[in-house]
């Protein structure tokens, strides 16, 4: 692995550990790990591969992905302080988020130093056509995990009850409002 890539891996799995101190909710808790996700698209994602059984695995594990996140996003909590949420990752909100950012790099260490032929005997024997099928595959799998937990977070976000304060700002939901 690069170095580039240890930076990026190790940055990724610090997002979490940044939100198991309760802060709040703003902009930086979506734009920090989108921003790391997007470079690491660039730099990785060339291509989609779409022969064989590769749109399987790509799919398999984006499904993976979008799993980790919402579950993430769940275990996150999310409470009121005067005018500002606040978020706090729980403890299986980070193990899942570690499980998911930590497979892609525990992967490439595997094949680097041993596991490259198991590899490519199980992408021979299941007709995955490419090393880039599996980049794309785990790249997709990260920007999934990422994506499905800041949109989880942000639902969840717009739905938590802000007290008497926001019934005075927020507009009445009633069938005959123009009664």
């Amino acid at each position: 692995m690069t170095t580039t890539e240890w930076i990026t891996d190790i940055a990724l799995i610090l997002v979490v550990f940044r939100q198991l101190r309760e802060g709040r909710l703003d902009w930086k808790s979506f734009l920090i790990p989108l921003g790391i996700v997007t470079f690491v698209a660039q730099q990785y994602l060339d291509s989609v591969p779409t022969g064989g059984n590769d749109l399987v695995l790509i799919g398999t594990l984006m499904a993976a992905g979008a799993a980790l996140g919402i579950g993430g996003g769940l275990y996150t909590r999310i409470r009121v302080s005067g005018e500002h949420l606040l978020i706090k990752a729980g403890a299986v909100s980070a193990v899942l988020w570690v499980l998911g950012m930590g497979a892609r790099m525990g992967f490439q260490l595997w094949t680097e130093h041993g596991g490259g032929d198991d590899v490519a005997r199980f992408s021979l024997t299941h007709h995955i056509t490419s090393d880039q099928a599996w980049v794309a595959a785990f790249v997709l799998m990260a920007l999934t995990e990422v994506v499905t937990r800041l949109a989880t977070i942000f639902v969840r976000g717009r739905l938590v009850d802000r007290g008497p304060q926001a019934q005075l700002t927020r507009p009445a939901l009633s069938p005959d409002r123009g009664a």
